[in-house]
């Protein structure tokens, strides 16, 4: 039996696909292909992982002579998915189980490695619910991190927080979304130490509807130390006749599409 063929067998015994392979190799599948037509043979440092995987030896694998009783037995439990090298740190285990393709779990660590899966856990990562220092999911969270819901130092998604945030509803230090809360804001509604947007709250808030801060610049400013507006400016606490004049002006110049952003910013006056 040659080596191609022998590669061939151990990887369907051991339930991988070409692609499976490929991945956890770090090769193309067109590769692992030309290996196993005996088109051509594997470099040294991928005998010994390959040896690792299916648990044989390596002059196993290229002795055409040896049979696969006469060597070491190849892992025969089709749900293994597992790899370690201490040279590299590297770490990985994945389900045997699949969703179109997909393995239902990944953890993949290590240098140049990334995880795939429903669930996958990796330096990168890529899944539905997604861990990593570089993360993309629908529930998404890592240093750097993106995705329907979002967490991390740098974030993007439809819901965000992190240090430095961009998404509808957004969280962090620095944070950009239609809501954005954080030490420096910017939004339809945002609040902060400098904020920015439609409606603005914060030390320093912008607006181009309504700004409520110590310092406010808005067409309604409503300022505890300065304010500034084209259509309406009051300077600390505001009368009840002023919070009235307030509501109907915003009445007047907001239009509809913002009137639970206008809703939000009238909770805070």
């Amino acid at each position: 039996m040659t080596t191609g063929e022998k590669l061939s067998r151990l990887r369907k015994e051991n339930n991988f696909t070409q692609e499976q392979l490929s991945e956890l190799l770090g090769v193309s599948r067109q590769a692992i292909s030309k290996w196993e037509s005996d088109a051509a043979y594997p470099e040294t440092e991928k005998l010994i992982r390959l040896s690792k995987i299916y648990d044989c030896s390596v002059d196993y694998l290229l002795n055409d002579s040896a049979e696969k009783s006469g060597g070491p037995q190849p892992v025969s439990e089709p749900q293994r998915r597992f790899s370690f090298g201490f040279g590299n740190l590297s770490f990985e285990k994945k389900s045997s189980r699949t969703f179109r393709g997909i393995p239902l779990w990944h953890i993949n660590i290590g240098p140049g490695r990334a995880a795939k899966g429903i669930f996958a856990v990796g330096l990168v990562s890529r899944g539905v619910f997604s861990l990593g220092l570089a993360s993309c999911g629908v529930f998404s969270a890592g240093l750097a991190s993106c995705g329907v819901f979002s967490f991390g130092v740098f974030s993007l998604g439809l819901l965000a927080v992190g240090v430095f945030s961009v998404g509808a509803a957004a969280f962090g230090a620095v944070a950009a979304g239609v809501i954005a809360a954080g030490a420096v804001a910017a939004g339809v509604f945002s609040a902060g130490a400098a904020s920015a947007g439609a409606f603005s709250v914060g030390a320093l808030a912008v607006g181009k509807y309504a700004a409520l801060g110590d310092h406010a610049r808005a067409a309604v400013a409503l300022g505890r130390t300065e304010a500034f507006g084209r259509l309406f400016s009051n300077t600390g606490s505001l009368p009840e006749a002023g919070y009235r004049e307030v509501c109907d002006l915003l009445n007047e110049i907001v239009p509809g599409y913002l009137s639970w952003a206008k809703r939000l910013f009238l909770l805070f006056m």
